[in-house]
């Protein structure tokens, strides 16, 4: 399956669902509306052949408008190929469905970016904070997060 044959049968299925798409070292990416994500995920997965979630990331590009962005890096074990899903999130409550229901080991992939990004995923099983304690209000990815920290808002363990 060509990147050209995705790219027309995602389109055909979901005609207002791809916002953009673009190749980069032969590898196709599709920007998609947040609203289509879970039927789209379906979709590659189901019909194309995506079974295998590799990583979901965060993006900060810290600008006024689109903000953040969630990506989905998925393989095909059938055809050998990788594909990209990316969705856009609003920069005041970024916030997208959650994909476990469809690729389960989007758990932990989805809980290390609610974590590092403050992008909260919606309908997610056990969404807490991985490696940061509950009560820390921030994102340490985030591109205004202080290289150096916030002074006092962790207490450090005693020697």
């Amino acid at each position: 399956m060509t990147n050209q044959e995705i790219l027309e049968a995602v389109g055909a299925a979901f005609p207002d669902g791809i916002l953009g798409h673009g190749e980069f070292r032969e590898d196709l990416t599709l920007l998609i509306r947040k609203e289509d994500l879970l039927r789209i995920a379906g979709f590659v997965k189901r019909d194309l052949g995506f079974d295998l979630l590799i990583d979901i990331l965060g993006v900060d590009h810290f600008r006024a408008a689109g903000r953040f962005e969630v990506v989905y890096n998925v393989w095909s074990l059938l055809h050998k190929r990788y594909l990209r899903l990316k969705v856009p999130a609003e920069e005041e409550h970024p916030v997208v469905p959650t994909v476990t229901g469809i690729w389960p080991g989007a758990n932990w992939h989805e809980r290390e970016t609610f974590d590092m990004f403050g992008i909260r995923f919606e309908g997610h099983p056990d969404l807490r904070r991985l490696y940061m304690p509950d009560e820390f209000e921030y994102y340490p990815l985030r591109k205004d997060f202080p290289l150096m920290g916030i002074p006092d808002s962790l207490p450090l363990p005693r020697r």
